[in-house]
């Protein structure tokens, strides 16, 4: 769910250390794809100012991560400071209380651990370096990239998809071997079993 007002582009830049996740995981193996893309860049100005992190300004001067946590912990791995942000919404005149109530309303927090257990707000990282590793949620984007689901523009999908394989793998198999807890990943995705999932590609009824 989207505020109707335009977003606004922040020119100035934000240190990535004062960027707070709405999150409480990221899959690390994603993050060291994007370390990688990002290490490629031949003119990483001009490239960053491409890649606008979209934020919500709130109570206390804080900028608050609503997308792109992936590439704002592999940039900050990378030791870059400083990013452009894209702000979403200003809701730094609301309480704290308030503040999360509208956050949450509009979608914009998850905060489920790497176990897909629900969380309160006040237990998400500080910051992007805290942000703990889901292995399930790297699974989930090498089976969409992989052809396993279809992209949607349903909020959480990744989510989705990482608590169903959590279902049907054992964490230690997919740590132990990632080649072929995927390989079982891509044929549980294109099952009855994953109907339900957004952006299922497998074969109806």
């Amino acid at each position: 769910m989207a505020m109707n007002h335009p977003v606004q582009p922040v020119l100035n830049p934000v240190r990535l250390r004062d960027l707070r996740p709405t999150q409480m995981t990221v899959g690390l193996a994603e993050v060291r794809d994007k370390q990688q893309h990002w290490r490629d860049q031949k003119q990483a100005g001009q490239w960053l100012g491409q890649h606008l992190i979209p934020v919500v300004h709130g109570p206390g001067d804080t900028w608050w991560v609503i997308d792109h946590h992936h590439l704002a912990r592999a940039l900050y791995e990378e030791g870059v400071e400083e990013v452009l942000v894209s702000v979403e919404a200003r809701l730094g005149k609301l309480s704290k209380k308030r503040f999360f109530s509208v956050m949450d309303y509009y979608n914009w927090l998850h905060p489920y651990d790497d176990n897909g257990k629900k969380h309160d707000w006040s237990d998400l990282p500080r910051h992007v370096g805290k942000l703990a590793d889901d292995p399930f949620r790297s699974l989930a984007g090498a089976v969409r990239r992989g052809g396993g689901y279809a992209k949607t523009s349903t909020p959480y999908a990744e989510f989705l998809w990482a608590d169903f394989f959590r279902d049907h793998i054992k964490r230690d198999k997919l740590e132990e071997n990632f080649a072929a807890a995927l390989a079982k990943a891509l044929k549980l995705a294109n099952s009855p079993k994953a109907a339900y999932l957004p952006g299922f590609a497998g074969p109806e009824g």
